[in-house]
């Protein structure tokens, strides 16, 4: 049977966002591969983005709007079902796709992929949410507390909206980061240092950030630019670009560096590109994740040990960097189906971890040597309090003041001398640092 372009676009879709939400795919690792290779024009290929990143962004909104209107809770909802209703939701609330090709496209995939009564169900449940005209509105008179209501209207775990309010003491800040959070954003390309330019970039049609020196925002597909087709450049966020240069700046020659959780590799490539020589050891204790650091570094700076374990290195360190395993927190923009994945039991198990990579990288420290402790979370508990206990433990550790090593001008430093960029304010992931110094 042939298929219109848009029943074929919206069954692309579907498929997309089964592999994320049912078998753990990354919709920013897969999705522009997949459209690389499939055979859609532009303008489908912007569709398809737009209903999926979007769909993942505001899946717990729509799941709102679904459970208001139908005779069961969404947790009783066939899977497949659920995310065609979803993306039949983004269509209604969220993009210019008339009311008519929303609801008959997407009855159509339906009925191809779910048989006729699930798809009798489906168009009868979007055109019952097809008649309300402003779903925030019905969001504002449905729910009096503050948190659940912005959780709902911008489609955040409301434990994750407390998190940020617990940060940024200001109810008004946290509503802009999560309506920013859930805003398009186009990749941002990394230049590594010897091998590729900002320059290069731009003269192909990127242009520069400046909150990094190797860092542009593409204005097209990433592989459309040479120097990443070559590999000569990257795919990386401008605030972890930033992170990397600040812990370059307390460089000397003849240190032995150590990037404890390397994978999967692109602050180790900035950083080993930005040594130029240097002894570098690039670390990861996952195998899976350990492939994709042969993708960027050559082999014989490559090591896979368990970091909270520092009896497993050989030797030890001038220069530790901890890219920590978080909740991440800070990539919820760029990776819209983070928000859904962790819970604050996770939360739990990731603090414990983080520390215990920092009692071993302080095991693997030579005397004066620094720790960049780094995490793309705002979390209190993943930032200020795990520094704070690690300091309260170790009395022969203090924290070195980053402003030492960082412009002015950013917005990010804080009082005490770590850096917490936000999404809303830096146009970057919400990434924290601390600077910490061994000092016997």
């Amino acid at each position: 049977m042939f298929l219109s372009k848009g029943v074929d676009s919206r069954l692309f879709a579907l498929d997309l966002l089964q592999r994320v939400n049912r078998e753990g795919a990354f919709a920013n690792i897969i999705l522009p591969k997949e459209l690389s290779g499939s055979k859609f024009d532009d303008a489908d290929k912007a569709f398809i983005t737009e209903l999926v990143y979007s769909t993942l962004r505001l899946s717990g909104k729509y799941d709102f709007a679904i459970e208001r209107f139908s005779d069961r809770p969404v947790t009783d909802i066939d899977l497949k079902l659920l995310d065609l209703l979803r993306l039949g939701a983004h269509q209604i609330y969220g993009m210019r796709t008339p009311i008519h090709a929303a609801l008959n496209e997407t009855v159509e995939v339906a009925n191809k992929v779910l048989g006729k009564s699930k798809a009798s169900f489906l168009n009868a449940l979007l055109r019952k949410l097809s008649t309300i005209k402003d779903l925030d509105q019905v969001i504002e008179d449905a729910i009096s507390d503050p948190l659940e209501q912005m959780s709902v209207k911008f489609s955040h775990p409301k434990w994750m909206v407390q998190a940020f309010l617990d940060r940024l003491q200001d109810l008004s800040e946290v509503q802009l980061l999560l309506k920013t959070n859930n805003e398009p954003i186009s990749p941002n390309l990394v230049a590594w240092p010897g091998l590729s330019s900002v320059e290069e970039l731009i003269s192909e049609g990127a242009e520069r950030l400046t909150l990094s020196n190797f860092a542009a925002v593409a204005k097209k597909p990433p592989h459309a630019y040479s120097a990443v087709k070559e590999k000569r450049a990257g795919v990386q966020d401008v605030g972890s670009q930033y992170l990397v240069e600040l812990f370059f700046r307390t460089a000397t020659p003849g240190l032995d560096w150590l990037d404890l959780c390397a994978a999967p590799g692109g602050k180790a490539k900035l950083l080993y590109q930005l040594l130029n020589g240097e002894k570098f050891t690039a670390n990861e204790v996952n195998p899976i994740r350990f492939e994709l650091l042969k993708n960027v570094l050559p082999s014989e700076v490559l090591t896979m040990h368990d970091g909270t374990i520092s009896s497993n290195f050989e030797r030890r360190y001038d220069r530790i960097l901890i890219d920590a395993p978080c909740t991440g927190m800070g990539a919820l923009r760029r990776r819209p189906e983070a928000r859904w994945r962790k819970t604050p039991s996770d939360l739990k198990n990731l603090v414990k971890l983080q520390s215990d990579l920092l009692q071993s990288a302080l095991s693997l420290l030579k005397p004066k040597g620094l720790i960049a402790y780094a995490t793309c979370s705002p979390h209190l508990l993943e930032t200020k309090v795990q520094i704070a206990d690690f300091l309260h433990r170790n009395k022969n550790v203090r924290l070195r003041n980053l402003s030492e090593f960082s412009s002015a001008s950013i917005d990010g430093l804080q009082p005490d001398g770590t850096m917490q960029l936000w999404t809303h304010r830096n146009a970057s992931d919400s990434m924290f640092l601390a600077l910490l110094k061994l000092e016997t």
